[in-house]
């Protein structure tokens, strides 16, 4: 997720000498010192202890299958001079035993020409050399591994996890006559053949996107079954682990106490040669015990159980098995750590565009029951008529949802504290922007209703319904201008970007051009009559005035709760 998933073998130690593996220069020359003993062994290591593969392709050239590490191994083998077929064919394969994330180790027995056997080992490089009594020396001799070649091999192993490449420890034992597929593979006595450091550069763009997560409010814990030091080395190079923060190994994490992993876990920002049980642990432990949101990623059927237990699943789209698909919530199509941040900001963007909506729904909610309840209970009649408030409805909801929703996610959603699991939907935000604005409008309304004749200088026999229409025609534009307001719910300036939303402008230019049809054409229909310039006028400014109201309420200072 957070590298390029190319990787290619960098750096060698075989036979204790360490050599850099250059794809400008020639690999086989690099090695040409080394007994010819310990290459065959290197190439029946590499070739045989596999779940790669290599062909030739439609158009003739070679072609090598497999995983990103598998392949990386492979083309080792070739580089050197190594044929691929020839060393499979010259062998016998008797069992298999498939990379395990628990023992971080894969294993083969194969039987040699002669009928002997032998088991050829690889993984984890202080976990295979732990289990090796000898290595292979500058002769080739298989020779007992003193402390001081043991030393020499975990400094090794050290350097290359901090230069951020990953390590792989190959190892061979000679199998006693006479074994089955039946038989358990051993897993002590080995003698090391070597041990290679493989490089998977971060992909670009991460560690501004690690960046934008922090300034986001969100936590970024790296957690991964390479080496502690490797680990940390791409931890640091992505800006994953910081001054301070806490890089730990999975077996250490597991036998913790409850009490100890309270304390443990919101330092954690590196969990190295973790098990898929210790992922399910840490997303457990901070989704209860902490009541954090808690998003993972994954690949592989072992992360199902992670991915499964937390708020949001993100499954890898390439790299990905089905059982992590089918356990996620969203699929990353490019396994790219960059792309999480896209779906960060549209997820904000997506939350924030429906609290918009419901603040306008709920301004109209309001002004509109309280003014046709309370004028129904002391006039006796409502100022607005039921196709007026069906109208009146139908910008609230359908044209409102349309214009507010459609809002794209921009940068600023990403320097806001995110929403607790405990975060009020209407906050206390949205609670101040509707109060302020429904008593403006309810106040607009009311003193229409008692001092809108004299007001407008109103006479004649239908001044009650211009009256009406001219309250009518106020709310809508009240809502009009509202619906500009709640573009943003603390911003002060409400226009920025407006015009790049077309869908907006037309939602907002159509309102006022049905208003207008509706007053001055269908009377009858609305029960509405037509109004004059000045009357249009007045009622639009009245509207206006809404948005200098709605900057001010905004300036009042309220929790974000």
């Amino acid at each position: 997720t957070l590298t390029t998933n190319h990787m290619t073998v960098v750096k060698a130690c075989i036979c204790g000498k360490i050599k850099e593996v250059d794809k400008s220069s020639d690999t086989k020359s690099l090695f040409s010192e080394l007994p010819d003993s310990v290459m065959t062994m290197l190439s029946q290591s590499i070739f045989n202890n596999t779940g790669g593969d290599v062909v030739i392709n439609q158009g003739g050239k070679r072609e090598i299958l497999g995983t990103p590490t598998e392949t990386a191994i492979l083309e080792l083998g070739l580089s050197l001079g190594g044929d691929f077929q020839a060393v499979r064919k010259a062998t016998t394969l008797i069992k298999v035993e498939p990379f395990n994330s628990a023992k971080k180790r894969m294993g083969v027995v194969i039987q040699l020409p002669g009928g002997a056997f032998r088991a050829h080992c690889k993984g984890a490089s202080e976990i295979i050399l732990a289990s090796c009594s000898k290595y292979l020396n500058d002769q080739g001799n298989a020779v007992p591994l003193d402390s001081a070649t043991m030393a020499h091999l975990n400094a090794t192993i050290e350097s290359f996890a901090n230069e951020a490449l990953r390590t792989l420890c190959l190892a061979y034992i000679e199998v006693a006559d006479g074994f089955s597929a039946n038989d358990a593979i051993p897993e002590e006595g080995y003698t090391c053949i070597g041990i290679v450091g493989i490089k998977d550069p971060v992909r670009p763009g991460v560690k501004e996107s690690v960046a934008i997560c922090r300034s986001a409010g969100i936590t970024v814990r790296m957690v991964t079954g390479d080496n502690i030091n490797t680990a940390k080395a791409i931890a640091r190079e992505c800006g994953i682990l910081t001054e301070g923060g806490l890089a730990i190994e999975g077996p250490d994490f597991r036998i913790k106490s409850a009490e100890e992993m309270y304390e443990l876990i919101p330092k954690i920002q590196v969990m190295a040669r973790s098990s898929p049980l210790d992922k399910h642990t840490l997303v457990k432990n901070l989704r209860t015990t902490h009541e954090e949101v808690v998003a993972v990623t994954g690949d592989g059927t072992n992360d199902a159980p992670a991915l499964h237990e937390a708020d949001i699943g993100l499954a890898m789209g390439i790299a990905g098995t089905e059982v992590a698909k089918e356990s996620a919530d969203v699929i990353i199509l490019d396994d790219n750590f960059s792309t999480i941040v896209t779906v960060a900001k549209w997820g904000r963007s997506v939350y924030i565009n429906i609290q918009k909506f419901v603040q306008f729904q709920l301004t109209v909610n309001v002004v509109a029951l309280v003014v046709n309840f309370s004028s129904a209970c002391l006039t006796g009649s409502a100022p607005l008529t039921a196709v007026q408030s069906l109208w009146v409805n139908m910008i609230m909801d359908t044209l409102g949802a349309l214009a507010l929703a459609q809002n794209p996610p921009n940068d600023e959603l990403m320097k806001r504290t995110p929403v607790g699991r405990k975060g009020n939907f209407i906050s206390n935000i949205m609670w101040r922007n509707i109060m302020g604005q429904a008593i403006y409008q309810f106040f607009v309304i009311w003193y229409l209703q008692t001092e809108g004749k004299t007001l407008f200088a109103i006479k004649g026999d239908n001044s009650d319904l211009v009256l009406n229409t001219l309250i009518f025609n106020c709310f809508v534009f009240c809502q009009v201008f509202n619906e500009v307001s709640s573009r943003e719910m603390e911003r002060i300036n409400v226009f920025k970007g407006i015009l790049n939303n077309n869908v907006f402008v037309a939602v907002l230019g159509s309102t006022v051009i049905f208003q207008i049809i509706i007053v001055q054409f269908l009377g009858d229909f609305a029960n509405t009559t037509p109004l004059s310039l000045k009357e249009w006028f007045s009622c639009i400014v009245i509207g206006f005035i809404g948005m200098p109201i709605a900057a001010i309420v905004k300036l009042i200072p309220v929790g974000s709760q």
